[in-house]
């Protein structure tokens, strides 16, 4: 089976969709955090303690995969930019090797965030 090859403004076009989604998800991670810091000051049972630091650990998680993510997109992105100095006339015209692990990576982080935030939300509701 062949690798899917895809044009640099794709990829481009990829990495800034991606990005601009990463902040988006540490923006709600602050929202969630805040959010998280008001049950906190209206409980004190056990279990809702537990599962509110459930949350904090997985917003902790989050985060560190967002800034693994944001590390590879831009890695890839100075990869790209430095081949495209180097060969400014064809740059329009070449096909590159799909950034396959990184989408794949992005899709599988876009699944747990949107299950952990359904999830946070639906807790939220049972809380307040």
């Amino acid at each position: 089976m062949s690798e899917k090859k895809i044009y640099l403004a794709d990829l481009h076009f990829h990495h800034n969709l991606w990005i601009n989604e990463l902040k988006f998800w540490e923006e709600e991670l602050v929202i969630f955090t805040k959010r998280l810091e008001e049950v906190i000051t209206k409980w004190t049972d056990t279990d809702v303690k537990a599962h509110l630091e459930h949350f904090q650990n997985q917003f902790i998680r989050h985060k560190e995969v967002i800034d693994i993510l944001k590390h590879d997109i831009r890695t890839f992105e100075k990869q790209l930019a430095s081949y495209a100095e180097e060969h400014p006339i064809a740059i329009d015209h070449v096909y590159f090797k799909d950034h396959t692990s990184l989408r794949e990576s992005m899709e599988t982080q876009q699944n747990l965030f949107n299950q952990m935030k359904k999830e946070f939300y639906e807790y939220i509701k049972t809380v307040l």
